[in-house]
């Protein structure tokens, strides 16, 4: 049982969650919530892009630092993924860390995308699914968030009842050091987070784990 990040190796036939809450798998669930049939996250913007010339009737979604690129259909915003048209569409998503962090695991049991919103899920369907299974929780981010995420969900998958309010205060911790971060880069190039903290802090929002399929050049994540 581990918590680990992006630098690290992840063992073969392990249960391996990949955690990104600010803001990939926040946006993800959002996206599952509001009837996304499935989202295609593939490893990197060019991956994306090819991805959706093959399957140009897909919405392309996600961010190179922190931005929507012109050509993307929508950002990384949970916020504005609350207010998108998805039902029934399927996704192709891109993003520096979360998707990213799919990618680096091509042989465990079982491959899942979490975030604060569906944290509870995600212990539920592992402990119904892989009762006893060995597991790695991966952290995309160096920030506070994903962290204190993956304790939250290494105490639910023990058995304790972890307080919402930690997990709450870190994720608040880690926007604190995001927009610390954000201050070296001009106005243009900066991110606020504003609209979408308090979606990133709904803790339990959504009743489904995200549950990856690994494909040749993608991982497809459904709710479950």
């Amino acid at each position: 049982m581990s918590i680990v990040g992006m630098d690290a190796e992840i063992p073969a036939g392990r249960v391996v969650v990949v955690i990104d809450v600010i803001r990939a798998f926040t946006t993800a669930a959002l996206a599952l919530e509001r009837g996304a049939a499935e989202i295609a996250c593939a490893a990197t913007a060019e991956a994306g892009r090819e991805l959706r010339g093959r399957h140009p009737d897909r919405l392309l979604i996600g961010e190179v630092g922190g931005l929507k690129p012109p050509d993307f259909d929508l950002g990384n915003s949970p916020a504005d993924m609350a207010a998108a048209h998805v039902d029934g569409r399927r996704l192709i998503q891109a993003t520096s860390n979360g998707t990213r962090g799919l990618a680096r695991c091509p042989q465990p049991a079982a491959l899942l995308a979490a975030a604060a919103v569906n944290v509870a899920a995600t212990a539920r369907w592992i402990k119904a699914n892989h009762p006893g299974h060995p597991w790695t929780v991966l952290c995309t981010g160096r920030t506070a968030e994903d962290w204190a995420c993956a304790r939250h969900l290494s105490q639910l998958l023990d058995g304790a009842a972890p307080d919402r309010a930690d997990l709450i205060a870190g994720i608040r911790q880690g926007a604190a050091e995001h927009a610390r971060k954000s201050l070296r880069y001009p106005p243009p190039e900066r991110v606020d987070l504003t609209p979408d903290l308090p979606l990133c802090c709904d803790v339990d929002r959504a009743g489904f784990a995200m549950v990856g399929e690994i494909r040749p050049d993608h991982v497809v994540v459904r709710a479950a």
